[in-house]
């Protein structure tokens, strides 16, 4: 085994990549890995949210290293599913032939960096350093866009369900 970075010595052979796990499953084990990938990110959402809650009860001297270091931890889940995520659209989408759920899954990818996206405008609109400028209004429209953002990623998720179970 060669160490990343190292060249390979003459005739040895090449590193070969590991197996991806999904490559001869059934379609319908690969819907199913999407829905635990969404729930993973679920469960990100929800420690990013007590991240920040207890970021903000941390006053008066808040306690931004340690947010700081979870909004990393909850980054490198979202980044782990968004490559795997990928992965099982493009898998979807060439080999499977299966151009409705690849969109559906593609979907899914957007919907999920738009809540991400929100979510962080959101977390920003509530942070202690930004205390009385906050506008009600506009923290709202957030709000509701996440709302609406999580019900639209629920009905993709449906119909990459229906989708697949007539696939097969």
């Amino acid at each position: 085994m060669v160490p990343d970075g190292a060249a390979a010595a003459p005739g040895a052979p090449e590193r070969e990549e590991p197996a991806w796990p999904w490559k001869d499953a059934p379609i319908w084990t690969l819907v199913q890995r999407v829905h635990q990938l969404q729930a993973e990110r679920a469960q990100a959402f929800r420690r990013l949210d007590e991240a920040h809650r207890r970021y903000v009860r941390s006053g008066p001297h808040h306690d931004f290293a340690s947010y700081r270091s979870a909004v990393h931890e909850v980054t490198q889940a979202f980044a782990a599913a968004s490559r795997e995520v990928l992965a099982l659209e493009a898998e979807l989408a060439g080999p499977r032939a299966q151009p409705r759920l690849a969109g559906h899954v593609r979907s899914l990818q957007q919907l999920e960096q738009t809540r991400l996206t929100t979510v962080a405008l959101l977390q920003l609109a509530g942070s202690p350093e930004l205390s009385g400028q906050e506008d009600a209004g506009q923290t709202q429209r957030l709000k509701m866009k996440v709302i609406k953002t999580m019900e639209a990623i629920s009905e993709v998720l449906q119909d990459l369900k229906f989708e697949a179970d007539s696939a097969e």
